[in-house]
């Protein structure tokens, strides 16, 4: 069995407060984006489960990779068959498109089907949850209007259908630590509820993301990305999540566009 988990981008991220656990209240739209990651699973020909992943590198251990956590996670309350793993890695990771959490909640999705398990949506939720606050959002795959840690949602009616996406990730890795370092928490002056409902077109000035500016000063070549998009005809360009991937949201199809290089 075979499916193609894909990349998400943040429309939109307000740091809101500090909580007391250390982490922080956020509130942001998730939104996907067809950009995949291949998944693969069937029966292992050794009796034992092995994973393969191909592509683009990934550091850490096997056992580390959240694929395998998602299988590990589900072999505790389930006899799970022994399965060979397949991954092809196509979605940048440290890039603020959520590619490591698409590829935990697909894997158990896929595991769902291949061993007949009969979770639930919701309980497909609860698994992934447990794998990151920002997986159970790939278990429906819909655009949603997250806040707490990431990891409340509330569905979005909203659709970028008719435009054009261009997505640049440069080569600078941003650690999440890192990006949490530059911002000061605050109430946001609208709530992305209401915002996000305005006219694309609208959103240049009211839609940011609280991460842009320590982001921005810490690596100005970022930040020279969004502008070159909005240079070159985007209506709406934005850094996704805590970085580096920048996107811009194009009312045409862009064909001939070029930047700058963008590294460390």
């Amino acid at each position: 069995m075979i499916c193609f988990p894909n990349a998400k981008i943040n429309l939109g991220l307000h740091i809101v407060s500090k909580r007391p656990d250390g982490y922080h209240n956020i509130e942001t739209v998730f939104y996907p984006v067809p950009l995949y990651d291949a998944l693969e699973i069937v029966p292992s020909e050794t009796g034992e489960t092995t994973f393969s992943q191909t592509g683009i590198p990934v550091d850490g251990s096997p056992g580390d990779n959240l694929v395998m956590k998602a299988f590990h996670l589900l072999k505790k309350d389930f006899d799970l068959p022994a399965t060979a793993i397949y991954l092809r890695k196509q979605i940048p990771f440290g890039a603020g498109l959520g590619g490591g959490s698409a590829d935990a909640a697909f894997m158990l999705k896929l595991l769902n089907d291949f061993a007949g398990l009969g979770l639930s949506v919701g309980q497909l939720e609860a698994y992934a949850g447990r794998l990151g606050a920002d997986c159970p959002f790939f278990i429906r795959n819909k655009p949603v209007f997250a806040e707490g840690v990431g990891d409340i949602f509330t569905p979005v009616d909203i659709s970028l259908k008719g435009y054009y996406l261009v997505l640049v990730k440069p080569d600078i890795h941003v650690s999440t630590g890192e990006a949490y370092a530059g911002v000061s928490p605050r109430q946001p002056v609208s709530r992305l509820t209401e915002t996000i409902r305005l006219p694309v077109e609208e959103w240049k000035n009211r839609i940011v993301n609280d991460f842009e500016e320590g982001i921005f000063d810490r690596y100005p070549a970022i930040g020279v990305i969004k502008q070159s998009l909005y240079d070159q005809g985007a209506v709406y360009a934005g850094m996704s999540g805590s970085g580096s991937s920048v996107f811009g949201i194009f009312e045409k199809p862009c064909c001939a566009l070029s930047f700058p290089p963008a590294r460390e």
